[in-house]
């Protein structure tokens, strides 16, 4: 068991603010409190630092504050579910996407070297982090890098200090259509590229990068996408000079997703398929090129997204909500969920898991239809169109790692029709919100689990937004507009025309307000 520690800045008690405390404010010293392991395991690093010399930047501070003690933290690739005495690994340095049989890999840590540290120390050691810019630690991923690549040099790392996106207490959604007082959205949008897809994206970069640094046969990163993964993975090669080539479904994804690669300069392919389609062209092309695998297949990833579980426990002061909903197409990101707070449980920092919720659109729904079933009878669909693109998958990779997460946690999967989900969005909006429809995918879940009972109106309760809604205007545009297709758009919010005429106007405004005195 570890004692912990780190360096902090006792908090003063609040007292009238006179003159007479300006010196003992200004003289204060930051107290440091040992960290120590009866295991005698290395010190985590230290947040400490003192200011920087002008010309070294954040890096070359990391470089000269950098422990010499050897890390004692490691990981590596093991088949999916195997058994605990299976022999196969691999180390993160190969290069390798699938075990022996064909199966998933999944990234085992070290559980023993971690347990040396209770969960006091790693939750301490997590809040220390927040909020700073000590590299690599400000972002949200590398925070906990320790549970991410733990061998990795930071200066190997290609981060925008991604992460830490906010917690929103949705008040009045939760409310007027709820009749919930304790429901919340994780806005993973909130990244630099516009989507949670930053989450593993880094991670994944930043191997690549430290691949390419030893010389292994790496020319560039590939992908397969329905947006938000391309962009993702152009910003990161960009920022590290890798080049990075996207192979997109022509004409199935927003202008703004299309734009984010292009920008970026990644090399983009729109190929006259669906996502299934690119996907399978893309797998068989990184096996004959030295191209580097990077959609969820590779479950470098997964260790960056399950973050978002880390960081939701973080902001409820390590307080464990009682259902987290997630959007799933291609299924990797439930999985990283439930792995995230998985990891936290058995490491000590929680007492319990939440229980999870994948929402999948009803027009690509291959996990919603395989729960109906019992789990019996899992079969690919054709994805049919959905304004979620980003999950318009009908032969998911992540099938297995989803299934075993929500099997292990008591989970639920529920889906939500074009109407519903648009509906669902509009609804949120209204209330402050900008969301992009796969949140409403989500929230189309919370509002059937919740109206059948399943979920209690005082229940903490997170929805997982995963993308920023202004990937997606031209469909808030269509809905606003009344221009899609057999639906009703109910909640569709058209502006008024009038005539430049003040009294026009003035009666249009008197008979708007005279329905929106306060109540």
């Amino acid at each position: 068991m570890a004692s912990c520690s780190l360096l902090v800045n006792p908090k003063p008690k609040i007292r009238p603010f006179t003159q007479n405390h300006l010196p003992s404010l200004a003289h204060r010293h930051p107290t440091v409190i040992s960290c120590t392991s009866n295991n005698h395991s290395p010190p985590l690093p230290s947040v400490s630092k003192n200011r920087r010399a002008a010309d070294e930047n954040i890096r070359d501070e990391a470089r000269r504050n950098r422990s010499s003690k050897i890390n004692t933290f490691s990981a590596k690739y093991v088949p999916f579910n195997a058994a605990p005495d299976s022999p196969e690994f691999y180390s993160l340095d190969e290069i390798v996407y699938r075990s022996r049989s064909g199966g998933l890999l999944d990234v085992q840590h070290d559980m023993e070297a971690l347990k040396k540290f209770d969960g006091a120390y790693w939750r301490d050691l997590f809040d220390s982090r927040v909020g700073k810019t000590t590299w690599p630690y400000g972002s949200g991923v590398w925070s906990k890098k320790e549970w991410v690549l733990p061998e990795i040099d930071p200066d190997d790392i290609v981060s925008a200090f991604e992460g830490n996106s906010n917690l929103f207490w949705a008040e009045r959604f939760g409310k007027q259509f709820l009749g919930m007082n304790d429901l919340w959205v994780k806005h993973c949008g909130i990244s630099h590229t516009g989507s949670f897809k930053d989450l593993g994206m880094t991670v994944l970069v930043s191997q690549v990068n430290r691949l390419r640094k030893m010389k292994r046969p790496v020319v560039g990163v590939g992908c397969a996408s329905t947006g938000d993964t391309s962009a993702a993975l152009s910003a990161y090669c960009a920022a590290a000079g890798i080049p990075s080539i996207v192979f997109l479904p022509a004409n199935k994804i927003s202008i703004a997703q299309l734009v984010q690669p292009i920008a970026n300069g990644a090399f983009v392919l729109s190929i006259d398929t669906d996502f299934d389609g690119c996907m399978k062209l893309i797998r068989e092309v990184t096996s004959e090129l030295p191209i580097y695998l990077a959609n969820s297949l590779n479950s470098l990833r997964l260790e960056g997204q399950k973050t978002a579980a880390i960081e939701i426990l973080q902001q409820f002061d390590w307080e464990v909500p009682d259902w987290v909903i997630v959007p799933g197409g291609n299924l990797g990101n439930i999985y990283a969920f439930y792995k995230g707070f998985k990891m936290c449980h058995e490491l000590g920092l929680v007492k319990r898991m939440p229980r999870l919720v994948c929402a999948q659109a009803a027009n690509a729904n291959p996990l919603y239809l395989y729960y109906k079933s019992g789990w019996k009878d899992f079969q690919p669909v054709k994805a049919n169109t959905t304004f979620a693109s980003a999950i318009q998958i009908g032969d998911p990779v992540s099938i297995d790692r989803a299934v075993y997460a929500l099997k292990n946690c008591n989970g639920i999967v529920e889906e939500a029709t074009e109407e519903e989900l648009m509906d669902a969005m509009a609804q949120a909006d209204s209330t402050g919100m900008f969301i992009c429809p796969h949140t409403g995918v989500a929230l189309t879940a919370l509002i059937k689990l919740r109206n059948s009972g399943v979920i209690g109106p005082t229940d903490k309760t997170v929805v997982v937004s995963t993308a920023h809604g202004l990937k997606f205007t031209q469909s808030k545009i269509d809905y606003h507009s009344n221009e899609i297709k057999d639906m009703a758009c109910r909640f569709a919010n058209p502006p008024v025309p009038v005539k430049a005429d003040y009294g026009a106007v003035m009666d249009v405004l008197k008979n708007y307000l005279g329905g929106k005195a306060p109540k």
